[in-house]
């Protein structure tokens, strides 16, 4: 087997640039504001295969003992939308369920219109919609929405970066931004007579009288998201949830397609129109009310924790706010630091958690080294 032809599809290189740049830009957003970047620049390229590598082999093993067969037309439509989606850079649209069914559409389109896209060793023409193939499409579709929300319960809190708004009364506020892009390398197995025609070589395997072959497509999911009335890791539990739960409904309905055909497209649709509204009624949720993380009269509020710092050591989490540093009260920045200096071998902490409960946290510090803590705060 060819292996060299697996790494031919330009998604692959598009996803490993753009997680490069989403890192970059990330710490340099994060070193303007802040004066430090919080996360490692490389965690968006280091989690972009790691985080559904395990998803990726189980879901290329189930859908290949399912007999799952999606036509290699659909993957070349997909190739292009997704390409499209990574580098605009509207990762609202990355989902899934959206680049899908856009490539079943765009594939129509150009047989509807006898319409093509020179790809310079042949043209593209798209293809006619098809029931037989679009049901294994719908239940790989539901999959990959499954996995969408697993990523986003799991991953997506821990993704977000802070970022300074004005509130409406002329004060400073936070909300966090979450901007991910998870690769899923998935083996899919397409009918050999269409390989054919694009990649004549290509190993095939028979069954019965017909030809398979496996094909590794590099799969794609983007998540972007805005906390601003909850926090991070209060928000994305739940909205992925309501995601994964969405991929099993599309699971479920394009099963129908076994007794009625048309189910199949009408699971896709039903996605689509599911999947906006989860984004659009947790955005206009999130856009009211007070902000989750802004200046307290009860104390001074954490941004965010450096990775590695003291202030994680002592398991001090965004949205907390600290009350009392070595029996001083603090209300603001200076008081904060000038609290650590009053004890040069012990830092203790009053903070007030996100059950509005008090408890204790200490750590070793040093003299004069005030930011060695590793706390932004508002």
């Amino acid at each position: 087997m060819d292996i060299g032809r697996f790494f031919i599809n330009p998604v692959l290189y598009i996803a490993l640039l753009a997680a490069i740049l989403l890192g970059y830009f990330r710490v340099k957003k994060e070193r303007r504001l802040f004066r430090t970047r919080i996360v490692w620049g490389w965690r968006e390229f280091g989690d972009l295969l790691k985080d559904g590598i395990l998803y990726a082999l189980l879901f290329s093993i189930l859908f290949s003992a399912a007999g799952l067969v999606v036509p290699l037309e659909w993957l070349i439509a997909l190739t292009l939308v997704s390409s499209v989606i990574l580098v605009s850079g509207i990762y609202q649209l990355a989902s899934f369920i959206y680049m899908a069914t856009a490539a079943a559409a765009l594939g129509w389109l150009l047989h509807q219109y006898s319409w093509s896209v020179p790809f310079g060793i042949f043209d593209y023409t798209g293809y006619p919609i098809a029931w037989n193939w679009l049901l294994p499409v719908a239940l790989i579709t539901g999959a990959m929405v499954f996995l969408e929300g697993r990523m986003i319960t799991r991953h997506g809190a821990g993704a977000s970066s802070p970022r300074l708004q004005k509130t409406s009364r002329g004060g400073t506020a936070l909300y966090y931004k979450t901007k991910r892009l998870w690769l899923i390398p998935l083996f899919l197995v397409v009918p050999g007579d269409l390989l054919d025609s694009y990649l004549p070589y290509w190993p095939q395997f028979p069954i019965g009288e017909s030809s398979f072959s496996f094909f590794l497509f590099p799969a794609v999911i983007g998540f972007q998201n805005r906390a601003r009335k909850s926090l991070p890791l209060h928000l994305y539990p739940k909205l992925g949830k309501g995601v994964w739960i969405l991929g099993l409904a599309i699971i479920v309905l394009a099963m129908f397609s076994y007794v009625w055909p048309p189910m199949a497209l009408i699971a896709l649709l039903f996605g689509v129109l599911a999947r906006a509204s989860i984004s659009i009624l947790a955005a206009l949720k999130e856009n009211k009310g007070n902000h989750a993380v802004a200046p307290q009269s009860t104390g001074v509020m954490i941004v965010d924790v450096l990775a590695d710092s003291p202030a994680e050591k002592m398991g001090l989490l965004r949205g907390e706010v600290i009350r009392k540093v070595n029996g001083l009260t603090v209300t603001n920045e200076a008081e904060l630091y000038e609290a650590i200096q009053v004890n040069a071998a012990h830092c203790r902490l009053e903070v007030i958690d996100h059950n509005k409960e008090m408890r204790l946290r200490q750590h070793v510090i040093f003299r004069h080294d005030h930011y060695r803590l590793g706390l932004i705060v508002v």
